[in-house]
């Protein structure tokens, strides 16, 4: 059996409380998937493992622990407070800070030797001041604003800012990157985008950019599709796919084979038998055509399911899809557990994963939710502990 340990919950004589409910992290499909990944890239190709978020919600520290140990080159989160968390497992590690800093965070640059993301002429004053205060370069990453309109400087003036950063004493400039907007809606921007990112590149010129040793990245492996000529790019961010979820299906990486890290279960809490005519939970948005057995689950959008599942989702029920009756409430959620026979108070459901041969990913339970597997996995709450499987197998 698989070593597992769990964190997230505290509650007397913890280790003889049974969970209600609770989110399983496969770390040895993470390993897997990440070696899997890198022997589908170019073998000059950087893994950059996006971790922000408390990696997705799957835990910033045993995910980024086990990446380390699977040959990550260098971890991207969105803060100090994420960065601090990675430095703790170890010096040395690269570690890239996506997100803007804010200017009384400066001073942790160089205390968590940390690279920062440069989108304006303030923070290259900024961390040239860091670096002056520290007695040693500031490491910068530029990012260039190619049309998605938020972090980076326009593309049009990243020479300008080139000749800025290596202008300045105290700040060495290690990476350029950009950030596409819809690589998996809208292909011909994304194209867009990339030309503009390569003109930016190459305005720029040998003097001003030598690209010997910096970090050429793009978001996710559409950075890698460079269509014509040498490709500058020489790193790839890696996020959802390390956790067994294809962002883009039209992606460079789309045929690389995955496995899902992450899955959500919770407990029967009771089951009773409802007559014909009953309207279900709050809001009365349900009423049963037939005499139906149904089973209340230990978990509702406290934990994580959220309101907009109501009357779409269903669960897994001894391998059994029960769907979801009326509206999910902050700690139960009912379901129809008529067409399964024997399901007892205890029995475990299952809100994302497998149980036996049956189903539900991440993707179709974030459909029936109207939002994206990002957010449904940054939304399963502190309250779910997380149990971490450890062992590596085949």
């Amino acid at each position: 059996m698989d070593a597992t340990n769990t964190q997230g919950a505290v509650t007397p004589r913890s280790e003889s409380v049974p969970l209600r409910c609770w989110a399983e992290i496969d770390l040895a499909a993470l390993e897997r998937n990440l070696r899997l990944i890198r022997a589908s890239l170019p073998a000059h190709i950087r893994y950059v493992a996006v971790v922000k978020a408390d990696a997705y919600g799957h835990g910033l520290q045993q995910v980024a622990g086990r990446l380390m140990h699977a040959g990550a080159d260098l971890f991207a989160v969105a803060n100090i407070t994420e960065a601090a968390q990675v430095r703790e497992l170890g010096p040395g590690w690269p570690i890239l800070v996506l997100g803007p800093l804010l200017p009384d965070e400066d001073r942790y640059v160089a205390e968590y030797d940390l690279a920062v993301t440069v989108s304006t002429e303030d923070e290259v004053s900024r961390f040239d001041a860091a670096g002056r205060a520290a007695g040693r370069p500031i490491p910068v990453h530029l990012k260039v604003d190619t049309g998605m309109g938020r972090l980076g400087v326009w593309h049009e003036e990243a020479p300008r800012m080139i000749r800025r950063i290596r202008g300045s004493a105290h700040l060495k400039l290690v990476g350029v990157f950009t950030h596409f907007a819809s690589p998996d809606t809208d292909p011909q921007f994304t194209e867009e985008q990339r030309r503009r990112f390569l003109a930016a590149l190459d305005a720029c010129g040998p003097a001003g950019l030598p690209m010997g040793g910096l970090l050429v990245h793009a978001d996710n492996s559409a950075g890698l599709e460079t269509m014509h000529g040498r490709s500058p790019f020489n790193a790839v961010r890696i996020g959802l796919l390390q956790f067994g979820i294809l962002p883009h299906p039209g992606s460079f990486l789309s045929q690389v084979r995955t496995e899902p890290v992450f899955s959500f279960h919770t407990r029967v809490g009771i089951v009773k038998r409802l007559p014909a005519g009953t309207t279900v939970s709050y809001g009365r948005t349900r009423t049963l055509g037939r005499a139906s057995d149904v089973a209340v689950l230990c978990a509702g959008y406290g934990d994580g399911i959220p309101r907009s599942v109501s009357n779409r989702a269903s669960v897994l029920i001894r391998g059994v899809r029960c769907p979801v009756l009326g509206r999910v409430t902050m700690d139960q959620t009912v379901v129809d557990t008529t067409d399964v026979p024997g399901v007892c108070c205890g029995d475990e459901a299952v809100i994302i994963g497998r149980q036996g041969s049956a189903e539900i990913s991440v993707g179709e339970f974030s459909g029936w939710a109207d939002t994206i597997p990002w957010e449904t996995l940054c939304s399963v709450t502190k309250r779910v502990p997380r149990v971490y499987r450890t062992v590596l197998g085949t």
